[in-house]
Order: C-alpha cells, then structure tokens, then sequence
C-alpha cells in the first residue's frame, strides 16, 4: 500500500514538473538564440568600424580567418524550425521566408541597411515576433 502512495505521488509530480521542464528549455533556446544575434550584431559593428561605415556585403565573411566569428552559430527556434545557421540576404525587412536561420538586409537604400534579423515570423515565449529583435 504504501509503495502504490509512493508511485501515485511520483506519478502526479512527473505530470507537473514534465510540462515546466520542457518549458524552461525553449526559454534557454530563445535566450541563447537572443544570445547568439547579439554576437553577430556586434561582429557586424567592429566590422563596420574596421572598414570605415561600410557593411559587409555578406555576413558569411565575418568569419573569415576567425577575425570577427569564429562561426556563424546556429538559430534555435522549436518547435517552429530546425536548428540553423543559415542566412539569408533580404532586400527589405518585409521579404522574410519564415525557414528559420537569419535575415541580413544588405540593400544600402533600406532604412534597415545592414541589420541583421531572426527569420522567423513566429512568436517566442513572451509572445513577441522573432523579426522584431
């Protein structure tokens, strides 16, 4: 009897702990997604720096003899889209494809020249837009 008490409370705790479990791991894979943009980000802005205003043409060539990046590391938006370190280049902030990865706007003539997005359209766990951050 008090094994069938036992099993009954680990049974119960297991269906309450399981769904915060999973949870608290998409957190830490948006966080480090956040995380990871960040880094680029701010690869992008030495880069800037070095070159005298001028973006580069793409990002893949931040990580050219591991100057900026050691590697472009990948995006990490479940259960929306695969693991990816893909990026793309968009001709404007409105022309995401949703697959997951990064966007980089690269036209001079976008007000956003040179900023690098999340291409995801779907909402992280505080409900915001993956493209606004």
């Amino acid at each position: 009897m008090e094994l069938m008490i036992t099993v009954t409370i680990i049974g119960v705790l297991a269906t309450i702990a399981i769904p915060k479990i999973s949870g608290m791991i998409r957190k830490a894979q948006e966080g480090a997604t956040i995380g990871r943009l960040a880094s680029i980000r701010s690869a992008i802005g030495i880069y800037l720096a070095d070159f005298d205003g001028v973006y580069p043409s793409d990002v893949t060539s931040l990580t050219v003899n591991g100057k900026y990046l050691k590697e472009i590391e990948a995006t990490k938006l479940s259960p929306h889209h695969p693991k990816s370190a893909s990026i793309i280049n968009v001709a404007s902030d409105s022309a995401f494809t949703d697959v997951g990865g990064y966007a980089y706007l690269n036209v001079s003539t976008d007000s956003n020249y040179g900023t690098l997005f999340v291409n995801c359209t779907h909402t992280d766990t505080k409900g915001s837009v993956w493209t606004t951050y």
